[in-house]
């Protein structure tokens, strides 16, 4: 009787949700809790969604920032899922497009290991170094979800992007009023994953 009990409690344990991602998951320039991460926690306790969120997001990060850190939280927090917004700022930098390839593998790699399902969050950025660099860049995200059958979210932006009114005055980072549109960007796949085994 145990034993047929064991996986329908496993099912509905409790999950942990970590956000891996740069300043558009820390809430840069925003009142705290009008992020997207914010509001996403929001909605899972309103769908009685048995869930906790971490938000481990720092401004400036980069995927290799990301890959350093992603084994101790990891450690740390057990998560079930863990959703990676990086890129970002590789691209503003003009950072190599391999290197945060290689990054994004294997953190991947890293969270396969723990068990941990990943959902990546892709963006594009302005073509400060050329649109070559920035459409490979894009493209990137698509080619490392399709490699490693991973779930994306092409462009966290959609739908914000071409809204300047939407900004801040830095033109790179989204006031209070486009989160809720970035979060219906990003909810369907995550919804999904929270659903399954």
């Amino acid at each position: 009787m145990t034993a047929l009990l064991a996986p329908a409690i496993a099912y509905s344990a409790p999950k942990t949700v970590l956000v891996l991602g740069d300043s558009l998951s820390a809430e840069y320039g925003l009142a705290r809790g009008a992020g997207w991460v914010a509001l996403m926690e929001r909605r899972m306790k309103e769908q009685k969604i048995d869930a906790t969120v971490v938000n481990a997001s720092v401004s400036g990060e980069t995927t290799s920032g990301g890959r350093t850190r992603l084994p101790a939280l990891l450690d740390k927090y057990h998560p079930s899922l863990v959703v990676i917004e990086l890129g970002a700022n590789d691209g503003l930098r003009g950072l190599p497009i391999k290197a945060a390839q290689d990054n994004l593998r294997a953190m991947v790699a890293t969270a396969d290991k723990a068990h941990t399902r990943v959902l990546l969050v892709g963006i594009r950025i302005p073509p400060n170094y050329g649109r070559d660099y920035t459409e490979k860049l894009y493209a990137m995200y698509g080619t490392l979800s399709k490699d490693l059958k991973t779930p994306l979210v092409p462009f966290m932006l959609e739908g914000v992007a071409d809204k300047r009114q939407l900004f801040q005055p830095d033109g790179l980072h989204p006031l209070a009023e486009a989160h809720p549109t970035i979060l219906a960007n990003i909810w369907p796949s995550l919804q999904k994953l929270l659903q399954s085994r």
